[in-house]
């Protein structure tokens, strides 16, 4: 207990508790009533000095003690208890300071610290973790919040061990009422290698360069063997084979990198891991490209004109990603009309450069009720051969012409075509149904309604036998249970064949109509290898955070497990789940961010989930810049760890608070000397009996001294 004092001690927001404010009086009377005897008191000494009265000073004296008297005037006494220092220690346990040695640091830190502080009089420790989050280091938010928690008149210092690295710097107060010492993890000679993204473009053209800006760099004391002017830098899109190129070092470059298909294209970058580096898990970075084509160059070939003829068009033309150039032979070369051709007002089909000098410009050709009459020469069809061979596509809606000596399977591009014809035309009404293999075919699954046995669409009148051939899948069936859709793959091209002209029928809403627009989509799109309709992908979608989505789409009965390789090689086994015909997912959990790859069977795929290297380890050599403005302002000090933990000393406010003794580096903290008042009491300035004794003093004094006046 402190001895009495006659004030409150410590600012009053420093008080754990509300006490009542000290009143220096406490009125018997209403205080008009005591101003009005004051006054009078004054008006009757005014009086008998003008009257020359000796006595007139002790009767205006008389009147004011009156007044005080009723004032009630009395002296507060407050008693004030000490109240303990506070410390805070902050203990850093992020990602960072699992690095080899540094948690053995912490641990030996807190320990000798907590006794250090237990040890001081007077002195309560706060202990604060700093916990490992995905978005880093919040150290600054820990320090801030510790802060806020505690009364400012009783904090005696703050304590963090740490690596000095950390992720919300615009936390960090703005000043502390006691001195900040930062206990910095790791060893002085601790040197890592890290890959640094500076630019990467989210989007690019298929086929046409984008740059990514890097540098490798180097960080912290690195060893003589270690200085080397470049290092290699490995690239590999999409898990494919590495290309290894040196780099120069602490330099910014630009890497090209081509987008090879549409959608995700998952580019991986690595570094070689160099001896004696604090860690490896900034070495690499995943950047995915979403590949995206300028334009879709579609070429449609109608070989005369017809009922559903416009039907292509209408959808190409509808698209705006499509580039089309339509052509209809309305004029083969052996229609004799007898009208000139100098007469005619039609375009000549540019054979040539369609078929040799620019087919490799196309994504597409459609060839719509196409007959061979003599307008292509042999070597054309062998030069499409050859595109779509070479990665092309075609897709060949037929007629009866299929069933006729003018079929396209008699020309010289009948080996890629994925079907016969028998010569056979069949024409009756009959419904489109789906194939098991139909069914699992991103191109028709799910087009036929909930009950794919009755399908909801109405019928079509003819079609075209034939016979499939190699490993064609069909996916729609006709009359008579005949192949209706054809899908094939031929090389690294795409041919699809349609054997009936009647798709028009839906479109027209004949017998309810049907899903026209979306089937010829989908085949034009799947011809033109759009990844999401692709009949074997292995999808994932990220849904929130590291939690993850897998498809496996497949023509067979069934697929998986899957396995999933995370960054650190460990290979976990995800069973999938059967989710509609061809189609197996899985919701999965990541239990880190970073590069992981999938394979399943065949199937291969690279994902990328949050960045290669998480914030922790962007940079990993213990140091404090952000830290440091914070510590010089607050009279603090920055010192290491690998030098020993330091003695804890108290210092007075405006001391040194910190050094180096005959025992090593010490810390101090500074004591506040807070205290809070636990009671007040209250005494009357001058009994009662007192000021009645004083008043008539006074009186008394004043009618002697107007009774020796001696007369004039």
């Amino acid at each position: 207990m402190c001895p009495p004092c006659w004030t409150a001690c410590g600012p009053r927001r420093s008080w754990p508790h509300d006490i009542p404010d000290p009143a220096a009086v406490r009125p018997g009377l209403a205080w008009w009533a005591i101003g009005t005897l004051a006054v009078l008191a004054v008006l009757v000494a005014g009086f008998a000095l003008w009257r020359g009265l000796q006595g007139w000073a002790w009767r205006g004296l008389a009147g004011l003690a009156a007044a005080l008297a009723l004032a009630g005037p009395a002296l507060e006494l407050g008693t004030r208890a000490a109240l303990s220092d506070i410390v805070i220690l902050l203990d850093d346990r992020s990602a960072s300071q699992a690095l080899p040695g540094r948690g053995a640091q912490v641990d030996q830190a807190v320990d000798d610290l907590s006794a250090g502080i237990a040890a001081l009089p007077g002195t309560d420790l706060r202990r604060v973790t700093v916990a490992d989050s995905d978005d880093g280091t919040a150290l600054a938010t820990a320090v801030s919040r510790a802060i806020a928690a505690e009364p400012e008149a009783r904090l005696a210092g703050v304590i963090a061990v740490t690596d000095g690295r950390l992720h919300d710097a615009q936390m960090l107060p703005q000043g502390l009422a006691a001195p900040l010492h930062v206990l910095l993890t790791g060893q002085p000679q601790d040197w890592d290698r890290r890959l640094v993204i500076e630019e990467a473009p989210a989007f690019g053209l298929i086929g046409q360069e984008v740059t990514i800006r890097l540098r490798v760099e180097d960080q912290g004391t690195v060893p003589d063997e270690s200085r080397t002017g470049s290092v290699n830098l490995r690239l590999s899109v999409d898990g494919e084979d590495e290309q290894t190129v040196a780099v120069p070092l602490n330099t910014s470059l630009s890497l090209p990198v081509t987008p090879g298909h549409a959608g995700q294209n998952v580019v991986q970058i690595a570094l070689d891991d160099a001896p004696g580096e604090l860690t490896d898990r900034n070495n690499a970075a995943a950047i995915s490209i979403n590949g995206v084509r300028d334009r879709l160059r579609v070429l449609l070939v109608s070989g005369e004109p017809h009922a559903g003829e416009r039907t292509w068009r209408n959808l190409l033309k509808s698209d705006a990603a499509v580039d089309l150039i339509h052509f209809t032979i309305l004029r083969p070369p052996d229609k004799f009309d007898g009208v000139p051709v100098d007469e005619l007002s039609l375009i000549a089909f540019p054979t040539r450069e369609l078929f040799l000098e620019r087919i490799d410009d196309f994504d597409l050709i459609i060839f719509d009720r196409y007959s061979v009459r003599g307008i292509l020469p042999p070597e054309y069809y062998m030069n499409i051969a050859r595109y779509v061979e070479e990665g092309g596509a075609i897709l060949v809606s037929a007629g009866p012409e299929m069933a006729s000596v003018e079929s396209l399977h008699l020309s010289p591009l009948g080996p890629i075509l994925p079907a016969q014809p028998t010569g056979r035309v069949i024409e009756q009404p009959f419904l489109p149904r789906l194939t098991d293999d139909g069914r699992r075919h991103p191109v028709t699954a799910g087009l036929g309604g909930p009950d794919p046995d009755a399908p909801d669409w109405g019928r079509w009148l003819r079609m075209s036998e034939v016979t499939p051939t190699g490993d064609a899948q069909v996916a729609m069936t006709g009359a008579e249970d005949k192949p209706l859709l054809i899908l094939d793959r031929v090389g690294e091209g795409r041919v699809a064949l349609l054997t009936s002209d009647q798709v028009w029928l839906w479109g027209r809403g004949f017998e309810g109509g049907g899903p026209q627009l979306e089937l010829l989509r989908r085949i034009a799109h799947w011809s033109m290898k759009e990844p999401e309709l692709e009949e074997e992908a292995l999808l994932a979608d990220v849904s929130d955070g590291l939690a993850v989505r897998f498809t496996r789409r497949t023509m067979q009965d069934g697929a998986g497990p899957l396995q999933v390789t995370g960054p650190d090689g460990t290979v976990t086994q995800v069973p999938l789940a059967a989710d509609g015909p061809g189609r197996f997912v899985a919701d999965w959990t990541a239990p880190e961010p970073g590069l992981y790859r999938l394979a399943d069977g065949d199937m291969r795929r690279v994902l990328a989930l949050g960045p290669a290297a998480p914030r922790e380890f962007e940079e990993t050599v213990a140091d404090a810049p952000l830290l440091a403005p914070l510590v010089e302002a607050s009279g603090g000090s920055v010192q290491r760890l690998s030098d020993g933990v330091p003695d804890l000393r108290q210092t007075r406010a405006g001391r040194a608070a910190s050094g180096d003794g005959l025992g090593g580096p010490w810390i101090g903290v500074t004591p506040r000397d807070a205290a809070t008042v636990t009671g007040l009491d209250r005494r009357p300035l001058l009994p009662g009996w007192a000021w009645l004794a004083l008043i008539a003093g006074l009186i008394l004094t004043g009618w002697l001294a107007e009774g020796r006046r001696r007369p004039a």
